[in-house]
């Protein structure tokens, strides 16, 4: 919510500065983000006429003018089209900085020609966009004047950051009433005094949809003249990043920031007949005034005429339901929308709208009167015409609340100690309706607090009048137990399985935990329950049952954006169901492209099933998984290739990894070119290792003594794993065998069509001597009868 203080001043009748009225604010609750002074920024420019202005005499779109600023003149040398003798514009000495460029001002010499400070446009002084030429004043712009206060640009904004609970402060008055209760001034209300109607309304309202709408006022007002607003109003709007339009128009967003009050104002004879505010029917459409095509289920607030859908109800109004330069009458519309279907409404036709956000929080449904004489008020005196009287269907609702509070409640959830009569005289300065009954207060809540619904809530009002700043600093009290410090070791095992990952070269992301239902659905059943019933958006309705899908659709929007190779990861819960049983932890990662970039002396290779593989084994490895005890088999999940992937896991239903190419026909419904490669660790899956005393990593194991390696080429079963070779190879003596690689794999001339050749490499590494040829000999026969025992592979 912005504001500028001149604004704030006109409901608030205070001496406070800027700087005292800033820090109430945050103290009170509405948090300031922002403060613009301009003043500090505009402080050195003032007003100053060029005496005389005569052509450079080395520069054809130079001129030398003499500038008088009031004190002094000064030879200024000046590249503007309309720099001529007689004008009156903003002048920056030297020693100032330019706000739009940052420049500091020195004395230079301009192609032979001394030039001290400059003339400035409106984009230098940062108020426009408007660079074709310097400034130019009337001629009664008084010389040597502050520019800043003479064109009342020294008026400080205010931003302030709303929460949801203080719906009643998207007002300037509503901020004005809070500073008021603050002690920081005295409120003046405005004039909401009736505008006497010199006749009835030819339209009328009805109201067929009570519970959407409850009451609608409105009055037509003829013979107007629509034009600009004035200057006051302009610049009011101006400072909240609006652009004025017409008189009508900038009454009605004027009165949503000023007052807290979104209205409507119609072209009267755009319509036809009265006007309904009835429910939509499925199928209708309208093209509202962000010229788009909206179409209704049965569940909006509309309002309509005789030639069908006019406006949205609290939300929007139609393209011609608007009012133009030649508008000569209005009806003006004043009314209350149910928050909860504004809302919906609102997320479903994907409109925002200052009107939408104010009518879903709570509008003061005791402002439809008030709202519609304060803009009766402006319209008359801004666009003349005569007032009908006030047409009003319906009955405001009453949404006050008589809550009962016991004092001491203050102190028992605000650490505060506050005397019940400064409670009772705090709430009466916010307007709550007080009765003492002793032992206990019973509170009305005013008009405007729709969101005061506890004890609590009384209290926050007490506490934040009183003060925030107040509430003393004290360190919470020992625990009677002991404090676990360090991470635990899931939380080691996470943070190292992202660690290493990261050292793999994949990128961390982080994603909704919500996915389209379609997305969910390629990745296994979705049940009901995670179909959200309000979800952010209309695309994010299903928690998610994978990490994949995310990870997918973020690589494709990488590649759509030129980045060929992309390689990104993500750790975080995924959900079967909504119990707590149902929420899985793990580690995803997605691979697509090129291994790495193109290089003189490596080729790269695309990315494939083993790359996965590698991912996935290097992160197990990292956080305790012994790769000896792991079995891989060809059982991936659908949306992994078929004879493309694999699985992971310790005996046969402890699955630890999944691993392998995306399926084509999965890429194909998330719309992302492949291929592209995966994997899914499941942390949780992995059996914690046992707890041990101290932290310490154990000495590191290294040998003196010489490894011997050895090559072994076996013939197997062509549909033998070639893992199954290495685990007997490496049964054979697991002290002495240190590592084993698989370095060939052949089929072809020579062996059986059903056979293949696998050849590995065996690293002997003996750690207290140096191994003698016998015992060479004898462990290499050992691996070879091995092998023909358990593999039924024989020596090539």
């Amino acid at each position: 919510m912005k504001f500028t203080l001149s604004w704030l001043k006109t409901y608030l009748d205070t001496d406070a500065d800027l700087n005292t009225i800033s820090e109430t604010l945050t103290a009170i609750g509405l948090e300031v983000e922002e403060v613009n002074d301009p003043t500090e920024a505009l402080k050195p420019f003032v007003i100053a006429k060029i005496e005389e202005a005569v052509q450079h005499p080395n520069a054809d779109k130079l001129r030398v003018c003499t500038v008088n600023n009031g004190s002094e003149t000064i030879q200024v040398v000046c590249g503007a089209h309309n720099a001529k003798t007689g004008l009156i514009g903003a002048f920056a000495p030297n020693g100032c900085t330019i706000p739009d460029s940052g420049m500091k001002l020195k004395p230079t010499n301009i192609r032979g020609v001394d030039s001290n400070g400059m003339m400035c446009s409106e984009r230098e002084l940062g108020l426009g966009d408007d660079h074709d030429g310097i400034i130019e004043l009337p001629d009664d712009a008084p010389v040597g004047v502050s520019f800043a206060e003479y064109a009342k640009l020294n008026d400080p904004m205010i931003e302030i950051a709303i929460t949801p609970n203080h719906q009643d402060a998207l007002g300037v008055y509503g901020i004005a009433r809070d500073l008021a209760a603050a002690g920081l001034g005295t409120l003046k209300k405005p004039d909401t005094s009736k505008v006497e109607g010199k006749f009835e309304s030819p339209i009328k309202v009805n109201i067929e949809s009570n519970d959407a709408c409850p009451v609608f006022a409105g009055r037509y007002i003829r013979g107007v003249k629509n034009g600009p607003s004035p200057e006051w109003m302009q610049r009011r709007l101006i400072s909240l990043g609006m652009k004025p339009i017409s008189a009508l128009v900038d009454i009605t967003n004027f009165l949503t920031h000023d007052y807290g009050r979104p209205l409507h104002v119609f072209d009267a004879d755009n319509i036809k007949g009265d006007l309904t505010i009835r429910l939509s029917k499925s199928g209708e459409t309208l093209v509202a005034l962000d010229e788009k095509e909206h179409t209704f289920d049965d569940e909006a607030c509309i309002i309509a005429d005789d030639n069908g859908i006019s406006s949205i109800g609290g939300i929007m109004g139609g393209e011609n339901s608007g009012t133009y330069d030649d508008t000569t009458n209005v009806f003006l519309e004043c009314a209350w929308f149910d928050p909860i279907r504004t809302a919906m409404t609102g997320r479903k036709l994907n409109i925002e709208s200052d009107a939408r956000y104010r009518f879903e929080r709570g509008v003061d449904p005791a402002t439809v009167e008030d709202g519609i004489e304060l803009a009766t008020r402006l319209i008359l005196d801004m666009c003349g015409g005569e007032p009908s009287e006030v047409y009003l269907a319906g009955e405001a609702p009453t949404i006050s609340k008589t809550l009962t509070m016991r004092p001491e409640r203050v102190a028992e959830l605000g650490g505060v100690d506050i005397e019940k009569s400064d409670v009772i005289s705090i709430l009466e300065r916010l307007d709550f309706k007080v009765e003492d009954n002793g032992a206990t207060l019973e509170v009305t809540t005013p008009s405007w607090r729709c969101d005061i619904d506890r004890e609590p809530d009384l209290v926050e009002e007490v506490l934040r009048i009183h003060g925030y700043d107040k509430i003393r600093v004290e360190p919470l009290p020992a625990s009677s137990r002991d404090i676990v410090t360090g991470l635990n070791p899931m939380q080691r095992r996470i943070r190292m399985a992202k660690r290493t990952a990261a050292g793999l070269g994949l990128r961390e992301a982080v994603t909704w935990s919500f996915i389209p239902s379609e997305h969910a659905k390629i990745f296994g059943d979705l049940a009901s329950n995670m179909v959200l019933d309000n979800p952010v958006s209309s695309d994010l309705d299903a928690m998610r049952p994978n990490l994949l899908p995310n990870l997918i659709t973020a690589a494709g929007r990488n590649v759509d954006r030129g980045f060929k190779n992309v390689a990104l990861f993500e750790a975080g819960n995924q959900f079967l169901s909504d119990t707590p049983e149902g929420q899985q932890y793990v580690l995803a990662g997605i691979r697509r492209g090129e291994n790495h970039d193109r290089h003189w002396k490596d080729a790269p290779s695309s990315v494939d099933v083993y790359d996965a593989k590698a991912d996935a084994m290097a992160i197990l490895k990292a956080i305790g998984v012994n790769a000896d005890n792991a079995q891989v088999v060809a059982e991936a999940p659908d949306w992994y290739h078929p004879g493309r992937s694999g699985v992971i896991r310790l005996g046969p239903k402890n699955i630890m990894a999944y691993f392998g190419e995306i399926h084509p026909a999965v890429l194909k419904k998330l719309d992302v070119t492949g291929p592209l490669i995966g994997f899914e660790i499941m942390l949780g899956n992995i059996p914690l290792p046992r707890s041990k005393s101290g932290n310490s990593r154990g000495p590191l194991k290294s040998s003196d003594y010489q490894a011997v390696e050895r090559d072994f080429a076996f013939v197997v079963d062509k549909d033998l794993p070639a893992e199954q070779i290495i685990k007997v190879v490496g049964s054979a003596d697991k002290k002495l065998i240190d590592n084993i690689n698989v370095f060939d794999v052949y089929w072809g001339k020579g062996i059986d069509d059903d056979k293949k050749s696998v050849a590995v490499n065996v690293r002997f590494q003996p750690m207290d001597r140096t191994m003698t040829d016998d015992e060479i000999e004898s462990l290499r026969q050992k691996i070879i009868d091995l092998v023909a025992k358990k593999a039924g592979g024989t020596l090539r």
